[in-house]
């Protein structure tokens, strides 16, 4: 099964704006960066910020959401409430941020039990599905598990190597989206067999060397790579 997210991809209409955004307001380590994208340093994951001049693009208007250690979380609101209109949620013992990035991306920063300092990984991402039941059952498949639906029937959280919020077309928390087309990148220790699992409900599946690219029901696209070491 999908071991460990290994990148989350959003699409971004100008490069220097997302890349500000990201560096010097999350102060993110940019791991990488040319003309048409930028990668940043998200714990043990990647976040890729692109142009849209190629397949996948990325991610549109994608609420996702960033492990920060606890005991920051009165620092990282004093630090972006000057410049960010911020919406704040307590989740049990938990609170959680909430902010725009220059295109659009609905940004969370939680508290978790990490090491930091700063952020220090993903652990949530909402996906836009035309239908809850063929979703659920697509990525159920991969090894994720339910563990929430929304009253209304019309949300699904689901435990995996990252959260994954399924939602119908509909504004969340902080009038956050689910995202289309979002691009995300899964490790695993055998590509090719987990493909299987879900060849016959994907709209695509395709080889790039040793790695695996799935396009569930809904146009998200899933490339599943080979485990490092």
């Amino acid at each position: 099964m999908l071991d460990e997210l290994a990148w989350l991809g959003l699409e971004a209409k100008y490069i220097d704006a997302a890349r500000s955004f990201y560096e010097d307001d999350l102060d993110l380590s940019v791991a990488s960066a040319t003309g048409a994208a930028v990668r940043f340093e998200v714990g043990p994951s990647t976040l890729v910020i692109r142009r849209p001049t190629g397949v996948p693009r990325g991610g549109l208007h994608t609420h996702f959401a960033c492990s920060i250690p606890a005991d920051e979380y009165e620092a990282w609101w004093d630090r972006l409430e000057p410049a960010f209109d911020l919406e704040e949620v307590q989740f049990g013992d938990a609170k959680s941020l909430y902010c725009y990035d220059p295109d659009g991306n609905c940004v969370e920063l939680g508290q978790r039990d990490v090491d930091g300092p700063g952020i220090d990984g993903l652990f949530e991402v909402a996906l836009e599905v035309a239908s809850l039941e063929r979703s659920e059952a697509f990525y159920e498949r991969l090894g994720f598990e339910t563990v929430d639906t929304g009253a209304d029937r019309r949300r699904v959280r689901m435990a995996g190597p990252i959260a994954l919020e399924l939602w119908e077309p509909q504004l969340g928390i902080a009038d956050a989206r689910g995202g289309v087309h979002v691009d995300l990148g899964f490790f695993c220790d055998d590509p090719a067999s987990v493909v299987e699992l879900v060849r016959d409900d994907a709209c695509e599946t395709t080889a790039r060397g040793p790695d695996r690219v799935v396009v569930d029901p809904d146009g998200h696209v899933l490339t599943v790579t080979e485990s490092a070491g």
